[in-house]
């Protein structure tokens, strides 16, 4: 039985390797335990998964970016991003909204409960590409649940990077996730602007949408697009409005990196709901870089 992942690479660009899983990969399982359950929001929770083997846990990484499948035996598995550092291996984090049969179930799960993982599957942010280079994270909405994991690989070796900035938008205050780490990833030299369509009354920060935000760091005298890269999750519609402001700076798009995890279901590539004519989301991604998805006809 293998470890976790043989892969059959099909594409190289810019160090962003994009994988074909073998099939057989699926086969393999690891059995995990829900160590803690954390409420972000009314309907997202954080899940705190190890995996039981020690020999299983020692062997498991993963590369930012990338997913798991999760089971809940008799109830059914779906494809989750993975949220937390890669350094920590057999431990990791899902951010889960309650939206479907089977994380309606999980919202019900609590410590102690076992489920199980393959993986990891995917595509990843080849941060070690951008050493050396001032890095754009823009998420929306639940794009920081992908977006965490890379940011957290930077923050993790901040000295090898040049400015970071953490741009994020949500509808309003009660749906932005990961609040309680905001401090401390201000503790990292990082420069941290958040946004939300609608305030309420306790809202004290920046209102409207994270253009906004995009649009003031570029017009910052500090901004080089030369020695910049950017990573953008959340809603597909907002990749065409950040990814063009970045275009008209003079990003190159193999400088920028987005996750259409969004579009996943199956995960496996067999319901071909996330297939954009041969490219299968969950087979060639889920990151891509923005000239791959600007050559693929309705990615987006």
């Amino acid at each position: 039985m293998a470890d976790h992942l043989p892969f059959i690479n099909i594409l190289a660009r810019n160090g962003g390797v994009h994988p074909r899983q073998d099939p057989a990969s699926f086969e393999y399982s690891y059995r995990t335990e829900i160590t803690n359950v954390y409420p972000l929001t009314k309907a997202e929770r954080l899940y705190q998964l190890q995996i039981i083997d020690p020999e299983e846990r020692q062997r498991f990484n993963f590369r930012p970016g990338q997913f798991v499948m999760l089971e809940v035996p008799g109830i059914g598995e779906a494809p989750f991003s993975i949220s937390s550092s890669s350094l920590r291996r057999g431990d990791l984090e899902l951010c889960i909204r309650d939206a479907g049969n089977l994380t309606h179930f999980l919202s019900r799960m609590e410590r102690g409960a076992r489920v199980g993982i393959s993986g990891p599957f995917g595509t990843h942010f080849p941060v070690e590409n951008m050493v050396g280079q001032d890095v754009l994270f823009i998420g929306g909405g639940l794009g920081l649940v992908p977006l965490r994991s890379p940011l957290l690989g930077v923050l993790e070796n901040r000295s090898r990077y040049g400015r970071v900035d953490v741009m994020y938008g949500a509808k309003n205050p009660a749906d932005l996730l990961f609040t309680y780490q905001y401090d401390s990833w201000r503790q990292f030299d990082i420069h941290l602007a958040i946004t939300v369509d609608k305030p309420d009354r306790t809202w004290r920060g920046a209102t409207g949408l994270i253009t906004g935000l995009l649009k003031a760091r570029i017009a910052s005298a500090d901004f080089q697009p030369a020695t910049t890269f950017a990573i953008v999750c959340g809603p597909p519609v907002m990749f065409r409005f950040v990814c063009a402001l970045l275009t008209e700076a003079g990003l190159p798009l193999q400088k920028m990196f987005v996750s259409l995890e969004r579009r996943m279901h199956c995960g496996r590539g067999k319901c071909c709901r996330c297939n954009i004519g041969s490219t299968y989301t969950c087979l060639d991604g889920p990151v891509f870089d923005y000239w791959t998805v600007m050559n693929l006809k309705e990615a987006i």
